[in-house]
This record gives structure tokens, sequence and C-alpha cells, in this order.
């Protein structure tokens, strides 16, 4: 079974919301589980999308309240670590989309490149690749496209 964080801002554009739906959706599908930070914006498309696909979706909370999370999470885990919980996601999932974001997205995708873990950017960050390739971000432009990279980065596809 493969966790996927998708990660992305709690405020975000109608394109990047579908990207995200379509993400969980076809995650969900291939029997994954999503990982997000449990809000809005790409978070909640996201969940939302395994949540119509049958599937599972994990919010890591920033908060101490599970009520705290949207409505199509699976599962709401209440951290009270605020952005720090950014790192469980991080170390949580077994690869890490990026859709969209800013800065709080930027320091997820930070987090899973220093633990190894594969990043696919769709519509976000572009990061100069560090000497080592093998943790650079690697770009997708379609949402089957970051899904497909996903699994086979993983080892899974």
């Amino acid at each position: 079974m493969l966790y996927v964080a998708v990660i992305g801002g709690s405020a975000c554009t109608e394109e990047e919301s579908k990207l995200a739906h379509e993400i969980g959706a076809d995650v969900s599908r291939r029997g994954g589980i999503i990982i997000c930070g449990g809000g809005s914006g790409v978070m909640e498309a996201a969940a939302a999308g395994a949540c119509e696909a049958g599937g599972t979706a994990i919010g890591i909370l920033p908060g101490e309240n599970t009520g705290q999370g949207n409505h199509y999470l699976s599962f709401a885990v209440a951290t009270g670590l605020g952005e720090a919980r950014n790192a469980i996601i991080a170390r949580t999932a077994d690869v890490v989309i990026a859709v969209g974001g800013e800065y709080g997205t930027l320091s997820e995708i930070a987090l899973a490149l220093k633990m190894d873990k594969p990043v696919i950017g769709l519509n976000s960050w572009v990061l100069k690749p560090p000497r080592d390739l093998s943790r650079a971000i690697v770009a997708a432009v379609t949402a089957a496209e970051a899904v497909e990279k996903a699994y086979s980065l993983a080892g899974k596809g």
C-alpha cells in the first residue's frame, strides 16, 4: 500500500483544486492512501477525490482538535504542532505530490527531499536540483502523470 502526501495551499486556484481532486481519486482507485494537512484548498480537494473514489484520506492537523479537519477526511490526527506537523506529513508519506502552494508547501518539499522521499511538482515549486539528482523535484503536467510518477518513483508502478 502506498502512502501519497498531497500538499499545497489552503487557498488554491480552481485548476489546482481540480488537479488535487483527480490525484486523490486516482491514488484511491489504485489502493493508495492520501496523506494531507487536513485543511482547505488542495488538502480538501485531494481528500474529496479520495472519499468520492471510496478511498482513505488521513489529515495531519496543525491544531489540537480533530474537528478542525475538512469533512472529507477518513481520519484526522490532531497534533497541536502548527506548521511543524509538516515533518509528520513528509515522514508518513512514501512519495509527495505538490500541487501549487506557497512557503508552507516549500517547507514540506524540503523536508521530504531531506528524508529521501520522491517529490513530484504539479504547477508547484521548481528548484535547481541539488548535486544529488536523485533528490530533485520531478515535474508533472497532469494529475494522471503525477500519480503515475509517484507510483513509479516509489517502486510500486
